[in-house]
């Protein structure tokens, strides 16, 4: 790491600060507001003006995505980032770049002997917490409520007590991005129980670890109910090692993951070599949309263990399960599978290795769903197969029809996907939400941005710079955004991601032509309600055309996953209330006319009933997201 001369700094910084003078006099329209003209939004004004031609007027929505970076900070933060050094300022950089950090948690190592009772309270680090406690119980209740971005590291807590009791009560309801971390908890206890109920109901992007959960553990009893409820695209639930060694503990899974939105979650070496352990897994991933589930040498080497999956993924969308070497060289383990993966719409589950070298198994498949792959599975005669539901055999009630779709797939929001005959004056319809549940964060400025690296082949540079350990939801939120980055185009789709303003309008411009114009939906008023359509216009005179359509993605900074698609009409429109007639918004429309290359999944033909390449799909443009057109006089 390099580190700059105290002097060599001193004079730079004693340079720079002459930068910050008001220069209210140049007149020139590149400094807004007076500011100095050396801001990174004086820097993205005078871009526009020399890349962008129009005789419109530059979008304050889109400057308002600037830096926020003083000339100072500007100079200082670049010069660490040519030398490799941000990572040492990272608290500094994120504060005064308004960017997407999580906090270093200073670790906790108070002595609590008595029972605590922990309300509206959030970002802490819970050490040695409980250790050796007899009896008693502490309670986590409206813990992290509503919190932005809640950091929680539960580290050795309760290790080695006796009969104590842990109860997290909507803890992290209505979150954003949460992270939250259980290691080696509950690992010798005896006795007691741990309850999560209404964990994390209703997030944004959860990421959750139990590593060491409750190992070694005699008799103590996990229940989670209503667990991730209604969660939004994240990362998921890790279980490493859960219950590891552990004697007779009951673990009860109920209303997990329920209606929760492409959430995934991995059970590896869960109940290894456990003695009696009974798992239940009762409405576990209901009505989800795409769950992901893994379990990794579930209950390997256990004993006399009894497992119970009941409504597992029932009535969910997709969704795909893969159990490897589960019950492998298991003695007497009693599994039961009913009403499993019984998905609207096929998913996959795959069995692979599955009760490998066990002695005395009993299996049981009952209504079991389609698309299902038993690999290598061992002991076939103590498997039973009940009303088990094949491709070819599918009854009525499995059939995906464009009506059964319409009527049951719950997650496709009402008004998040529609038809272009809605778009005209008096229709009502149902708007979805439109709000913007990411993180708020700037672009960086050229002079930083073209200094960091962005490739998984430099992640450990990454993880480095903003301070990302391993398995951490930073580390899963860095590499799934530059996966998508990095992603071949589809068939017609020309893309780039793009962390600064000038490497936007680069993209726009080089596909558009110079001549363009950005819009987005004004604000989020009329979200999740009806409204009716006022006056109306197509973009470009309402012809078929192209635009560049720039969402947000989850990144340390402000990050857009940008793509032009061919053969789309643009409409900008008045948003009334259905009831007064008032004006509440001016939305923004994109319909995309060719559809054939999109998935037969894809949420907007499970939503309006149809296929790849039969109909249009229209979408209003969501906040802080953007489309760029060509301008029109």
């Amino acid at each position: 790491m390099h580190i700059l001369h105290p002097i060599t700094l001193l004079l730079s910084l004693s340079f720079v600060s002459l930068l910050n003078v008001n220069y209210a006099a140049v007149g020139s329209g590149d400094s807004p507001n007076g500011e100095s003209p050396f801001t990174p939004k004086a820097s993205l004004v005078r871009y526009w003006n020399k890349e962008i031609h129009t005789v419109l007027p530059k979008s304050g929505f889109f400057i308002s995505k600037a830096s926020p970076l003083s000339p100072v900070d500007l100079a200082t933060f670049a010069k660490l980032a040519s030398q490799n050094a941000l990572s040492a300022q990272l608290p500094a950089f994120c504060s005064s770049a308004k960017l997407f950090c999580f906090p270093d948690l200073s670790p906790s190592l108070e002595k609590h002997d008595h029972d605590s009772h922990f309300a509206i309270y959030n970002n802490k680090n819970f050490s040695n917490y409980g250790t050796d406690r007899a009896g008693g119980a502490d309670s986590f209740k409206n813990y992290s409520d509503g919190d932005n971005i809640p950091v929680d590291s539960f580290r050795r807590y309760g290790r080695d007590a006796a009969g104590h009791g842990e109860s997290f009560s909507s803890y992290a309801p209505d979150s954003n991005v949460v992270d939250q971390s259980f290691n080696t908890y509950g690992a010798g206890a005896t006795g007691g129980a741990g309850e999560f109920k209404g964990y994390n109901v209703e997030v944004n992007n959860p990421n959750l670890r139990f590593v060491s959960y409750s190992d070694s553990a005699n008799g103590k009893g996990q229940k989670f109910s209503t667990y991730t409820e209604n969660a939004n695209a994240g990362p998921g639930q890790a279980f490493t090692s859960y219950g590891k060694n552990g004697n007779g503990a009951p673990n009860e899974f109920s209303g997990y993951g329920t209606s929760s939105n492409v959430v995934g979650s991995d059970f590896t070496n869960y109940g290894e070599t456990a003695n009696g352990a009974n798992d239940t897994f009762k409405s576990y991933g209901v009505d989800g949309n795409v769950p992901q589930n893994n379990f990794v040498n579930y209950g390997d080497g256990g004993n006399a263990g009894v497992d119970s999956f009941a409504t597992y993924r029932e009535k969910s969308n997709v969704g795909d399960d893969s159990f490897q070497t589960y019950a492998k060289n298991s003695n007497a383990e009693k599994a039961n599978f009913a009403n499993y993966g019984k998905s609207f719409n096929e998913g996959t589950d795959k069995f692979s290795g599955y009760g490998n070298g066990a002695m005395g198994q009993q299996i049981g498949f009952k209504i079991y769903g389609v698309n299902t792959t038993f690999k290598d599975y061992a002991n076939k005669k103590s498997v039973t197969f009940a009303g088990y539901t094949s491709a070819s055999t599918a009854d009525a009630s499995m059939k995906v029809t464009s009506d059964s779709v319409v009527k049951n797939n719950k997650w496709i929001e009402p008004g998040k996907f529609f038809r272009e005959s809605m778009l005209k004056k008096g229709s009502v319809m149902p708007m979805p939400d439109i709000r913007d549940k990411m993180p708020k964060r700037s672009f960086l400025p050229r002079s930083i941005i073209s200094k960091l690296p962005f490739s998984t082949s430099k992640i450990y540079q990454l993880k480095e710079i903003f301070h990302a350990s391993d398995n951490s939801s930073m580390e899963r939120i860095i590499l799934d955004a530059l996966a998508e980055c990095e992603r071949s185009p589809s068939p017609g789709e020309t893309k780039r991601c793009v962390g600064s303003a000038e490497d936007m309008i680069d993209f726009a411009t080089s596909v558009l032509g110079r001549n363009v114009a950005v819009r987005t939906t004004d604000n989020v008023n009329g979200s999740k309600k009806n409204i009716m359509i006022g006056s109306i216009k197509g973009i470009n005179g309402g012809r078929v055309t192209r635009s560049v359509s720039c969402h947000q993605s989850l990144y340390p900074y402000l990050l857009y996953y940008c793509h032009s698609v061919p053969k789309v009409r643009v409409y900008e429109a008045d948003l009334l209330d259905p009831n007064s007639k008032a004006t509440i918004n001016h939305g923004v429309a994109i319909c995309h006319l060719d559809t054939s290359s999109w998935s037969p999944t894809h949420g907007a033909f499970l939503a309006l009933g149809s296929g790849p390449g039969r109909i249009e799909v229209c979408h209003w443009i969501f906040e802080n997201d953007m489309t760029w057109t060509i301008a029109e006089a």
